[in-house]
């Protein structure tokens, strides 16, 4: 197996969904975000999910992320993803060009395929295709970005050659992996995903790592790896307050799960954040957590999330702190809220 060598960086991710009306979660995430900057986050993703607000409450990233722009001055941006298929691809690269200049080069831009079944239909779009969509949709955006004709002798305005280097594939799968490897693009990996019905009891990382290792064998020679491993954790300064905030969170997405006809194994708070890949509790018992995690000690980016839990806002903001001052440390990461506690020790 091999391993990663670079510096750590770390990611903050969100999918917008704070128990509040739309134009509070924009708020209050935007809030999230700024603050991770301020103690030293290298980025912050939004995710892209139309239509069923449990699930994403933002349809529209690269308007959400022109506001973000505004309030920010360091933290990279990124998409997490842009659900590509049901949009139009010259429209994503003249929206992801012009963003990348309101942030000052600082734009991160991951694609996939997701969006629940429903979705494809009301962009009329067949489900069953989305990969061959996606696929052509990928190229065009490529093709605009590198400044090549598009019809008629139309090019890309503004031009944007540089995204080209900043592409990030999220996958499941190890096909995927190749994918994103053999472009030399980043891999996304998921805080969690579904168990094989010939292994139900594998453990995350034992499904991710073949997917990083697909990557690897596939990247360009010289290429360096970009390897995303987003997290579901929720840090607390209190073991009980941060258990009873996450039995509140997981089960309301257990009982989702069971409205489709989805069941979690076990109902206690623990059965919960094992089925859901949780990390969960004061810094120290998350760091313990995530250390048995191989796949995200290969991860160049280690990205985290309080979803599927969704605290309050308060404690989404301390988590982001404990996360950068005590948690990522401990995982390798070098930034400065590393460097400040270093020096407080």
């Amino acid at each position: 197996m091999t391993s990663i060598k670079a510096d750590k960086r770390l990611g903050f991710f969100t999918r917008l969904l704070d128990q509040v009306e739309a134009g509070d979660r924009y708020r209050l995430a935007a809030e999230q975000i700024a603050h991770a900057e301020s103690f030293g986050f290298d980025s912050a993703w939004i995710a892209q999910h139309h239509f069923h607000a449990d699930e994403g409450g933002l349809p529209a990233p690269a308007v959400f992320l022109a506001h973000v722009t505004a309030r920010t001055s360091k933290i990279r941006l990124g998409t997490g993803v842009i659900t590509l298929p049901m949009e139009n691809a010259i429209r994503v690269a003249e929206d992801t060009a012009v963003l990348d200049l309101l942030s000052n080069g600082r734009l991160e831009v991951g694609f996939g395929t997701g969006g629940t079944r429903e979705s494809f239909e009301a962009f009329g779009i067949d489900s069953d295709k989305r990969g061959e969509v996606y696929g052509a949709n990928l190229k065009i955006v490529r093709d605009a970005w590198a400044g090549r004709d598009l019809g008629a002798g139309n090019q890309l305005y503004p031009a944007a050659p540089h995204l080209l280097d900043r592409v990030w594939l999220a996958t499941f799968s190890t096909s995927g992996a190749k994918l994103a490897g053999e472009t030399g693009d980043g891999l996304m990996l998921s805080r969690t995903q579904p168990r094989p019905d010939d292994n139900p009891d594998a453990t995350l990382w034992d499904l991710q790592n073949p997917i990083i290792d697909a990557y690897l064998a596939a990247l360009p020679a010289g290429r360096a790896p970009r390897i995303l491993g987003s997290r579901s954790l929720f840090v607390a300064d209190d073991r009980r307050e941060a258990l009873r905030l996450a039995e509140i969170g997981l089960t309301r997405v257990a009982a989702r799960f069971a409205e489709a006809g989805h069941r979690i194994p076990g109902n206690s708070v623990n059965d919960l954040i094992r089925a859901l890949d949780s990390h969960v509790g004061t810094p120290d018992d998350v760091i313990a957590s995530l250390k048995q995690d191989t796949a995200l000690a290969r991860s160049t980016d280690i990205v985290f999330q309080v979803h599927s839990i969704d605290p309050p806002h308060e404690a989404i903001l301390r988590s982001i702190e404990l996360a950068a001052t005590e948690v990522a440390p401990a995982l390798g990461w070098q930034g400065p809220s590393a460097a400040r506690l270093a020096a407080a020790q």
